[in-house]
């Protein structure tokens, strides 16, 4: 039986989510095979820091980590880093984790939130052996929101639902959680994470981040939206200019006050209907927040060093100082190690890795 292409089509678009959660859960069950990672050091926090009392919160809303240890989540002497986890980047996400804690003056202020797709007990007890003093709440992302909205990229691993959790962290994270900083998994912290989160975001910026003002801001969008008599005028009487959204200072009550998961969403409806942009999760955040979003140093967000979106190849590092190293793009640190083709920066990352060496495990 032959099908017409309208039929094909719509069948086609009809199984794009399912095909999505396949190759990305494909993508997990091959990475993590036989990974085991060793337990990190303890981190302490300096003489100096402040304490995370009972009455020092914003309410009484409390957190209990995976070991049953009681902490305040709440406290607003907490230093809150929101990450996704998965299969598929556990590896990076282990070491973005211990170097954030081996930079932090303050360590055991560190509150991480982590987003995973479904309930996985397996990879929440490989956090907590690993760092069984790390405090922590694991979220559950309802796929099934974005799914439906996912357009196709220029590469599979930007169409995985997990991309588009930093959406919805305002919705996830208790509501006394007021201000977090967003991290990719592929990255390191060379630098104390608390003076990230001093960024003045002034009086109505929601999103903090390093801007990229040189990068040719048009190239995230297509011709159709260009062309567009009403759409071209989104940027109009606003300085906008591409930002990388793996690091980010967000505040989280401007952002429910300003209902911004609406207005990403309304975006990505619109790529349904019609394709105004090609990368990812990337673009909403650029037609929502571009031009308003509060300067941080670009020493935070020293990025690209995974090579561009198709080939992955090394690059070096930007010019001037470094607190944070970010492998966007293609190539990873710990893929390119295990191949032996290791891009020279690619051994400033070793030194974070965690997986266990199978000869290791075997005595």
């Amino acid at each position: 039986m032959i099908m017409s292409p309208a039929i094909s089509l719509k069948l086609s678009w009809n199984f794009f989510p399912f095909l999505i959660l396949v190759l990305c859960s494909t993508t997990e069950s091959l990475s993590t095979k036989h990974s085991h990672f060793r337990e990190a050091p303890q981190f302490y926090n300096s003489p100096t820091c402040p304490s995370l009392l009972y009455n020092n919160i914003s309410n009484t809303n409390e957190i209990t980590n995976i070991n049953g240890s009681t902490k305040m989540i709440c406290s607003v002497n907490a230093v809150h880093v929101a990450m996704t986890l998965d299969a598929a980047y556990l590896r990076g996400s282990m070491a973005a984790i211990l170097s954030v804690l081996q930079h932090s003056s303050c360590p055991e202020n560190v509150v991480f939130h982590f987003v995973t797709l479904a309930t996985n007990d397996s990879l929440n007890v490989t956090i907590a052996r690993s760092f069984p003093y790390l405090q922590f709440r694991v979220y559950t992302f309802d796929d099934y929101a974005v799914l439906g909205l996912i357009s196709t990229s220029i590469r599979a691993a930007l169409d995985c639902p997990l991309n588009y959790a930093r959406n919805y962290l305002a919705e996830l994270l208790p509501i006394c959680v007021q201000k977090v900083i967003y991290l990719d998994s592929d990255i390191i912290l060379v630098d104390d994470i608390a003076k990230l989160l001093e960024t003045p975001l002034g009086d109505e910026a929601v999103v903090a981040a390093p801007e990229y003002c040189n990068a040719n801001f048009s190239f995230y969008f297509t011709p159709t939206f260009w062309s567009n008599p009403s759409l071209s005028l989104t940027f109009a009487g606003r300085k906008a200019c591409y930002f990388n959204t793996g690091v980010m200072v967000i505040d989280l009550q401007r952002w429910r006050n300003g209902d911004y998961t609406r207005k990403i969403v309304e975006w990505m409806e619109l790529q349904k209907r019609m394709r105004i942009y090609e990368l990812g999760s990337l673009p909403p955040f650029l037609l929502v927040f571009a031009g308003y979003i509060a300067p941080v140093d670009h020493k935070w967000n020293q990025h690209g060093l995974g090579g561009d979106n198709y080939r992955g190849l090394c690059r070096d590092l930007h010019p001037g100082p470094v607190s944070l190293l970010h492998w966007s793009g293609k190539g990873k640190p710990w893929v390119r190690l295990d191949s032996n083709r290791p891009c020279p920066l690619d051994a400033l990352w070793a030194p974070y890795d965690l997986l266990q060496a199978p000869d290791l495990l075997e005595s």
